[in-house]
Order: C-alpha cells, then sequence, then structure tokens
C-alpha cells in the first residue's frame, strides 16, 4: 500500500511546470529564451572577460620551506631495508 502511495506521489511531482525570469542590465525582467541567453552571454562574457596588461599589477610570490627535513641517503636506506 505504501508503495502505491509512493508511486501516485511521484507521479504529482514530475511535472512542475517553471518559468525563468531573467533581470536585464536596465533592470527589466526578461522571460524569452533568446533574451535571457543573450543576457546570460553579456554577464559571463564581462565576469570572464581579459583585462588589459596596464591593469594587471605585479605581484610578489612567496615560497615557504618545507617545515619536514629532507632525509640523508644513509638514513633513507636504512629506512628501505626495513
Amino acid at each position: 500500500m505504501r508503495d502505491l502511495f509512493r508511486g501516485n506521489n511521484n507521479l504529482k511531482k514530475r511535472h512542475q511546470p517553471r518559468t525563468n525570469i531573467v533581470q536585464d542590465g536596465k533592470g527589466d525582467l526578461v522571460t524569452d529564451s533568446n533574451s535571457i541567453l543573450a543576457r546570460r552571454k553579456h554577464h559571463f562574457s564581462q565576469l570572464f572577460s581579459v583585462h588589459r596588461v596596464s591593469d594587471v599589477r605585479q605581484t610578489e610570490i612567496h615560497t615557504v620551506e618545507s617545515l619536514v627535513p629532507e632525509l640523508s641517503t644513509p638514513k633513507l636506506k636504512w629506512l628501505l631495508k626495513s
């Protein structure tokens, strides 16, 4: 009986209409798929746009030395024999 109700609930939940709404650059709501795709294309092209070389600042890269000491060759041979 439980399986019957689960199956019935799954049938009811299967189709759930969804409305896609996106705001365009002016703040107006857009619902048609072509306008939504154009808005997303514009958004991601701005998001991933490459900056000009003059905009990039020089950064320094600092490295951290390892906290684990390196093993000497005799000690390494001894560990491999164990």
